[in-house]
């Protein structure tokens, strides 16, 4: 996959493949995006647990979304619960509805944790997931809101309409990042933000997790070199938006169909 990162005002991406999504960096620095693997098949350190095999034709997953929804995420720190407002990003708020519809954040670790500044997350635990959404981008939006603390924003490359699964949620107030055509989306609740605010942070944004490896290997990859990141047990649609939400996906497996790179 892509790495993403985050662009912050005076600085350039400090950013690799899609595989390593580009998120904001430290002030000044930015999220960044993973790039995916290249194989047919999963690798080894591919996990035989669950996943939506829908996930797997990101082109079918088109659902508009409602104009509000709301999202609860149960991580292993706690539980918070994002209000998406379409109104904003409606193309990222698409993205992210058909995405959480389909149990793509599950399982997933908030691999890049930078204390006062930002929490990056959205690379599928499962390498043909991450192979399949390589290069399923979405064009990029207006601005009409602020990268506020609690606010999500899709982590981006330094290329236009480069976004794709990777979020990352604003520590801080990070109005640079408004000059850059980050778009927020949604925004996560203040108790939530407590949640947020105790994710594990002391690896330090240099020694993390390499975001390409992430993608090909999996979560295995994490829990063996970084077995203190948390993760998300499952991001699903609460409220009028879970009456379109599938049943629980069936348990994928072990050898996943031919897979394009994940992003």
């Amino acid at each position: 996959m892509r790495k993403l990162a985050i662009l912050l005002v005076a600085g350039t991406f400090g950013i690799a493949s899609q595989a390593a999504a580009q998120t904001p960096a430290p002030p000044p620095a930015k999220p960044k995006t993973a790039t995916a693997p290249k194989a047919s098949t999963a690798p080894k350190t591919a996990t035989a647990r669950s996943y939506d095999r829908a996930l797997l034709r990101p082109a079918l997953l088109k659902d508009k979304a409602p104009e509000t929804y709301q999202v609860k995420f149960v991580t292993t720190r706690g539980e918070f619960t994002v209000s998406v407002t379409r109104a904003w990003a409606p193309i990222g708020a698409d993205r992210f509805y058909n995405l959480v519809k389909h149990h793509f954040y599950d399982n997933a670790s908030f691999f890049r944790v930078v204390p006062g500044f930002v929490v990056q997350f959205g690379i599928s635990a499962y390498p043909p997931v991450s192979a399949a959404w390589q290069n399923a981008n979405i064009k990029d939006e207006p601005v009409t809101g602020s990268n506020k603390r609690g606010y999500l924003t899709y982590a981006k490359m330094s290329q236009p309409n480069t976004r794709s699964t990777q979020i990352f949620i604003n520590l801080k107030d990070n109005a640079g990042l408004d000059r850059q055509g980050f778009s927020p989306f949604g925004v996560v609740d203040a108790q939530g933000m407590k949640v947020v605010d105790m994710l594990y942070d002391q690896y330090g944004d240099s020694a993390g997790p390499d975001q390409d490896q992430i993608a090909k290997q999996g979560k295995p990859y994490i829990d063996k070199g970084w077995p203190k990141l948390d993760s998300i047990k499952s991001a699903t649609l609460v409220g009028a938006a879970a009456e379109a939400a599938p049943a629980k996906p069936a348990a994928a497996k072990a050898a996943a169909p031919a897979a394009k790179k994940p992003q």
